[in-house]
Order: structure tokens, then C-alpha cells, then sequence
């Protein structure tokens, strides 16, 4: 049986041609694969054009998607042990690689990357520098061993490394624990993508993405998610390239977004500079930092100052019905009682809470920090800004090599290397994984940059009755995402009266950069694609590790082959439910 000892690599003449027959096919596939997905966004951006609703547009690419991938899933089925855990090792590097960067490219990185950048600046960075530096090291010390060793999974490598069941074990553990804490993130925002394209309720989206997740990894294994990563990364990466050209376009004339990174970072410095000595901004820093002193002050006799909150919104509302005062006035002083803290302990956390949060708003920038400040504090300041210089920029450094050493040892990322043809294509495929992620990361800090021009220039003096669509939608959406609100009444919009979450920068990027919706459905899709190809390969990296390492390798070693592959997809459904179950309850 293939796989079933340990492998030097090797491959001989006839294996050699047989791989190279099979990679110009599936080079022929993906090739027509990726213009029908291109043909499809056409006819649908032309259907928007004729007529066709937003609800519609996302309906569409949620079940258009999930079927494409049920699908593939359904054609790679398998019961054969070789394929079901390694896809039969016959995955060419360049395909291995796209799909280990869908596997990486959780929906954290697809949507939140750019967010976080947006909101960081400089330090953000460390994500990037990290997360690609791990591959370095996967390159370096892992890949090319993995795949000498030649069996299934990393407990199998663990346990025949160090000789013994414990050491088994422990890797069972690991790559449990930290697999099923990432596969509840991913369902989750499954759920939330689902939900956004569909109009369905949370609870059920995230069963209807289950769904789609299940179909691949439940009948086919490694085989089926492989090629479906393969699909779900060219989805991903054409919906998360075109927003950011075309904003690229819009505002330099130039198609390259990472080019023109720089001379639009220098012109986002300077509307920094220029807001942050805007007196109305500084009217807005007032006023927040006003309110932060009142509930501060409400903090230090919390009982008296809930009896006296309590009393006058009783008291407004007596007034306004003893004067018969209009309905919605009746019904917003209402409102403003129940909006009382029912007790001393929620008033306390209520207080504390806004307390912080306007705190938060108190500071220029609406709290972030300068774009491209590396650093906070000073190196040539006083002592207590040099001591925080040295802090941030140890923290940031510390930050890059845990997200290294924690990248290099994702079991459901190593796994994809038992999967190439030979030891040389495993190491070649790391660099394939590294450039695919590459496009995406590269691009990151330049749509950051980009929506950062957009808000400043555009967004930032505005009346308030100008504002785009855009934001009155989001803000619909999700208030904790967007919202903005007159803070000091002079009707025109500040910087600092915007409260921006960082997983709207990249689904608003359309819109900003006033494309079609049916563009903005497209990223909701990638998103999805994101969040399912990264569920797909933990899903399989637990239910492996328990069916192969524990059972088989410690439980009855006489197993069949089909027996193996079947407890697997057993105990891949009751994780993922339970994976779902947990979502949900979040949610």
C-alpha cells in the first residue's frame, strides 16, 4: 500500500511521466476553471446592471460557491487509505502550494489582515514579517523530513521521531487543541459570511457552510480538500486583487497597488498632520475626554450616582407626559429608563466600559497611532520615552519570531507536505506556498494605505448629509463595524466621529472604490473560500489524528483499510458538529 513505509523520495522514469501528465491536465482544468469563475462575475455584474438585487447577487455566489466545491468534493471521493490521507502523494508543487495558501489563508488573514493595518500602522507589519517567516523555517527544517518520512500525519512523525506512544500522543493532543480552537474561528466567520450573503440568521449559516466544509473533507479526505483548496485559492485571490487595483487605479492611474505603496503612505502623512492640528478634531478630542471625566466620576460612588440617574430619567419622563408631550419624545425618555443600569454591578461594568471606550476616542487620529511611526515612544527623548521605545520595538520583535515558530509547527499547514510526489517538490512547494501568500500580503499593506487616502481625503470634511452610501450601509450592517455620529454638532464629518472595525475595511473596499456590488459579493465569496479551505484542513487534521494515530497506530493495528478511512469520516462529522455547535453558541 502507497505510504504505508517510510519513503526516500525517490521517483522513477515511468512515476515521472506519469506526473507530468497529470500536472498538464490539471494545468488545462484550473485554466478553464478560472475563466468560467471570470465569465461568471461578468454575466452577473451585467444581470446587476439589467436589474438583478443585491440579496439575489449574494444568494448566488453562496450557493454557486458551496455547490462548485460539493462538487469537486463529490468527484474526489475515495476510500482508498494512500489518497484519503495524503491524496495519493501526487500533488505537483505549484498546486500544493496554492492550496496550502488557501489553507493558511484563514478568513482572520482574507478579511482582517488589511484591517488590522489599516488600524496599527507599522506594527501591523509584524503579522506579515511572521506569518511569512514561518514558511522559511517549514522550508528550512521540516518540509523536506516530512516528506522523507513518508507516512500520514505529524503525531506519526512525532512517534516514530522519538519512539513511543507518549511522544504519539502528545502530538495528538497539540494538534487537537489548537486545530479545533481555529476550526470554532472559522465556522464562525463561515456563519457570518454565509449570513451576510445570504440574509439567513447566523445560526443557520453556519450549518449551511457546514455543509459545503463537510461534502469535501467527509468523502474524499486529503484528495478532495486538495483540489478544493486549489479552487477556493484562485476564488480568493482574484476577489481580493481586483478592489485593490482598481482602487490603485482610481486614485494614482496606476494598475500596480504595491508600486505606488510609498508616494501614497507620504500623501497619508500628511493629511495625518493636518487633522491632528485641525481645532474641530480637537473639539472632538474635548468632548470625548469630557465624557470619559463624567463616567469617571460616576465610578467613584457608583450607588449614589445610579440613584440619581435613575431619579432624573424618572423625572423626564413624568414631565413630558404631565405636558402631554409628543409620542416619540414620550417614547424616547422611555427608552432612556430602560436604558438605566438595572443594579450597582452593571452600572459598574456599563461605566467602566464607556469609561475606556471613550478614553479610546480621546487621543488624535481617532486613537490610532501615526502610519508610519515604527515604534511608539522615542529613542532620543526623555527616559520614559526611551524606555517605551525599547519596550514597543522588543515587543514587536518577540511578536514576528512567535508567529514564526507558531506558523512552522500548524499541523493542518505541515500535513500538506506528505502530500507531494517527492522530498525535491516538497521543497519547492513551500516556495510555491510562500509566493502565493506573497500576493495576498503583498498587497495587504497597500490596501491599508489605499482606504486610509480614501477616508482622509475624501471622508474627512464632508457634511455629513454627503456622505457616501457606503457608509450609511455598513453602518446598517453592523454598528460595531461602523458608526459615525455629529459628535460636536457643526454638521461636518471628523475623523474622530467615526468608529471603524477592522474586518470592514476589506468587505467595503468596493464600494469605496465605487465598484458594482456584484464586486462586492465576490469578495464576501473569497472570504468564504477562505474560511472553508482553512476548516477543511483542520477538520481532516483532527479527525486523522484520532483515527489513524490513536486508533490504528494504538487502538487495533489490525484495522482494514476501509475501516480506517471510515471511522475517520466519523469522527470528522462529530467534530465538525461540534465544532458547528460551539460557533453557534458564540455567535
Amino acid at each position: 500500500m502507497a505510504g504505508a513505509t517510510p519513503s526516500m523520495g525517490g521517483e522513477g522514469p515511468i512515476n515521472k511521466a506519469a506526473n507530468a501528465a497529470f500536472k498538464q491536465q490539471l494545468n488545462k482544468v484550473y485554466a478553464w476553471y478560472t475563466g468560467g469563475f471570470l465569465a461568471f462575475i461578468i454575466v452577473l455584474a451585467i444581470a446587476e446592471q439589467m436589474g438583478l438585487s443585491r440579496q439575489y447577487i449574494g444568494f448566488v455566489f453562496l450557493v454557486a460557491t458551496v455547490l462548485l466545491y460539493a462538487g469537486i468534493g463529490f468527484m474526489s471521493r475515495t476510500s482508498d487509505a494512500s489518497e484519503y490521507y495524503v491524496a495519493g502523494r501526487r500533488v505537483p508543487a505549484v498546486y500544493n502550494g496554492m492550496a496550502t495558501g488557501a489553507d493558511w489563508m484563514s478568513a482572520a488573514s482574507f478579511i482582517g489582515m488589511a484591517g488590522t493595518l489599516y488600524l496599527t500602522g507599522y506594527g501591523g507589519l509584524a503579522f506579515i514579517m511572521g506569518w511569512t517567516g514561518g514558511y522559511c523555517l517549514v522550508a528550512l527544517f521540516l518540509a523536506p523530513y516530512l516528506r522523507k518520512f513518508g507516512q500520514f500525519t505529524i503525531p506519526d512523525f512525532l512517534g516514530a521521531r522519538y519512539e513511543g506512544n507518549l511522544p504519539r500522543i502528545l502530538g495528538v493532543a497539540a494538534a487537537i487543541l489548537c486545530s479545533f480552537v481555529y476550526v470554532v474561528a472559522q465556522i464562525y466567520g463561515v456563519g457570518l459570511i454565509t449570513a451576510r450573503l445570504s440574509g439567513l440568521a447566523f445560526e443557520i449559516g453556519v450549518f449551511v457552510g457546514l455543509a459545503g466544509i463537510l461534502v469535501c473533507s467527509f468523502l474524499g479526505g486529503m484528495r478532495a480538500v486538495t483540489w478544493t483548496q486549489v479552487a477556493q485559492y484562485i476564488i480568493l485571490i482574484i476577489a481580493y486583487m481586483i478592489p485593490v487595483v482598481w482602487l490603485s487605479v482610481k486614485q494614482t492611474g496606476v494598475p500596480v497597488p504595491q508600486a505606488i505603496y510609498g508616494y501614497q503612505l507620504q500623501k497619508v502623512s500628511e493629511a495625518e498632520k493636518r487633522i491632528k492640528a485641525d481645532p474641530k478634531e480637537q473639539e472632538v478630542i474635548a468632548i470625548f475626554k469630557a465624557r470619559a471625566a463624567e463616567f469617571d466620576a460616576k465610578l467613584k460612588d457608583v450607588p449614589a450616582a445610579l440613584a440619581a440617574d435613575k431619579a432624573a430619567a424618572t423625572q423626564k419622563l413624568a414631565d413630558l407626559k404631565a405636558a402631554n408631550a409628543p409620542a416619540d419624545q414620550i417614547a424616547a425618555a422611555e427608552k432612556a429608563l430602560a436604558a438605566v443600569p438595572a443594579n450597582e454591578a452593571d452600572a459598574k461594568k456599563a461605566w467602566t466600559a464607556a469609561k475606556t471606550a471613550n478614553e479610546g476616542r480621546a487621543k488624535p487620529l481617532a486613537g490610532m497611532p501615526v502610519h508610519s511611526q515604527q515604534f511608539a515612544g522615542d529613542p532620543n527623548g526623555d527616559e520614559k520615552a526611551r524606555k517605551t521605545f525599547d519596550e514597543s520595538r522588543r515587543n514587536f520583535l518577540a511578536l514576528v519570531f512567535c508567529l514564526m515558530v507558531g506558523t512552522a509547527a500548524l499541523p493542518h499547514i505541515l500535513m500538506r507536505y506528505y502530500t507531494t510526489p517527492s522530498v525535491k517538490e516538497a521543497r519547492e512547494s513551500v516556495t510555491w506556498s510562500l509566493f502565493f501568500i506573497f500576493l495576498l500580503y503583498f498587497s495587504a499593506p497597500a490596501l491599508a494605505v489605499l482606504v486610509k487616502y480614501e477616508v482622509f481625503n475624501v471622508l474627512v470634511g464632508t457634511p455629513f448629509d454627503q456622505l457616501p452610501a457606503w457608509i450609511a450601509n455598513w453602518a446598517k450592517v453592523d454598528p460595531a463595524l461602523l458608526s459615525v455620529a455629529d459628535v460636536n454638532k457643526d454638521g461636518i464629518f471628523q475623523l474622530g466621529e467615526m468608529r471603524i472595525g477592522g474586518d470592514i475595511i476589506v468587505l467595503a473596499t468596493p464600494e469605496i472604490g465605487g465598484l458594482p456590488y456584484v464586486v462586492s459579493g465576490m469578495v464576501a465569496a473569497g472570504g468564504l473560500a477562505a474560511a472553508l479551505s482553512t476548516a477543511d484542513g483542520l477538520l481532516l487534521t483532527i479527525a486523522n489524528a484520532l483515527s489513524h494515530d490513536v486508533y490504528y497506530k494504538m487502538i487495533d493495528p489490525n484495522a482494514s483499510t476501509a475501516r480506517r478511512v471510515t471511522i475517520s469520516k466519523v469522527l470528522l462529522l462529530v467534530v465538525a458538529l461540534a465544532a458547528a455547535y460551539v460557533a453557534r453558541r458564540a455567535g
